[in-house]
């Protein structure tokens, strides 16, 4: 017997762990994920897939398993800045990503080498730069592949919770000159005319704005540099299904008596229904091994967005991992959660088989 894969044809327990430890080894901040891309390749080669880098870093894996659906499992490779030591703790894994999200990304990959009774096509995919306002990685995949007939992004859900959706985003830059002149003139200041942007975008975005709630927008003052005579501040807005994204744009600029306000990066919000196969499909997953399924919807956004504004397809996001430790110091993986969410992904993958086929989707297509 292959020692990567037990008498069932799963990957074994030992396989699985030392994947994730090897891949939180590997350095991967957004923008530097090429030294992990060379090493999934490899194995992903070891577990079956045909593997390959394509023109952005991204990597790619296929399994063919005879006629059927084809089924994407997403995740991403980089991670945001810092290093943290790698080290397994009383059944805790530690390290940069561990959560966010190579913790997923493994499990996706073990599961789908084990998913032997799938018949279809698997691709797993390890995309760069999700970290990132441009989601490069993503970008280039609804560009240039095929649409699947299902997608599973790969995020920190919790094993035994789905994501139905994201908020979207709205990235915004504001910068403004003004005349050298003494403090004590009552002519606006450029730090002055920075403040008063943020202060009515809050405004505009009304009392009950905030992060905490799914349907109301939310704003972040992401940074802020300014002294009497230039300013630049970024904004971040997350946003709900439906916002109206031009008209705030269009009532800002309203507002501001000089300078310049550009949009450096807008994304859609997404939700999917419960009915969603691919909700069904994980949520089977879970009540198998004995937990009833939590479905949650984000005020974050992830490459399920930037994906769901082109395919109109079944997707939902799920992944082992508790993402409030997401970019935390102290990020790290229960390894019982991990070995659960590659079992639940693998029964998810399974019933996925049963979907219909739609052939010849045109690259990029959607709604």
């Amino acid at each position: 017997m292959n020692w990567r894969f037990t008498s069932s044809g799963s990957v074994t327990e030992t396989y699985a762990v030392g994947l994730l430890r090897n891949m939180l080894e590997i350095p991967s901040a957004s923008y530097h994920e090429g030294d992990l891309a060379d090493y999934l390749v490899d194995a992903m080669t070891d577990l079956g897939f045909q593997a390959h880098i394509d023109e952005v870093g991204n990597v790619i894996g296929v399994i063919e398993r005879g006629d059927g659906p084809t089924v994407m499992l997403l995740g991403h490779m980089d991670t945001v800045s810092g290093v943290l030591p790698v080290r397994p703790i009383d059944g805790r894994l530690y390290g940069r990503g561990a959560v966010d999200a190579k913790g997923p990304l493994a499990a996706m990959i073990c599961a789908a080498a084990g998913a032997v009774d799938f018949r279809g096509r698997l691709v797993v995919i390890g995309v760069v730069e999700e970290e990132t306002p441009r989601s490069r990685g993503a970008m280039a995949i609804r560009a240039n592949h095929e649409r699947p007939d299902a997608l599973i992004i790969g995020e920190p859900s919790g094993w035994s919770s789905v994501v139905l959706g994201y908020k979207g985003k709205l990235d915004l830059r504001y910068t403004v000159r003004c005349p050298a002149t003494h403090p004590s003139n009552p002519e606006p200041k450029a730090s002055e005319l920075a403040v008063a942007c943020w202060t009515a975008l809050v405004d505009l975005l009304g009392p009950d704005a905030g992060h905490g709630v799914f349907d109301q927008p939310g704003a972040t003052l992401c940074q802020l540099n300014a002294d009497l005579t230039t300013a630049t501040v970024e904004l971040s807005v997350r946003i709900p299904p439906g916002f109206d994204v031009e008209a705030l744009v269009r009532a800002l600029r309203e507002r501001l008596p000089s300078g310049r306000l550009e949009v450096l990066n807008s994304v859609a919000a997404c939700r999917v229904g419960r009915a969603d196969p691919v909700v069904r499909a994980v949520a089977s997953g879970i009540r198998r091994l004995h937990a009833q399924p939590r479905l949650v919807v984000k005020t974050a956004t992830s490459d399920m967005n930037t994906l769901a504004e082109v395919w109109d397809i079944p997707m939902a996001t799920y992944g082992p991992g508790d993402s409030s430790l997401d970019h935390s110091d102290d990020e790290h993986i229960m390894l019982s959660d991990y070995k659960r969410g590659i079992d639940v992904l693998t029964i998810a993958i399974s019933e996925l088989a049963h979907l219909p086929v739609h052939s010849g989707h045109p690259k990029g297509a959607g709604r």
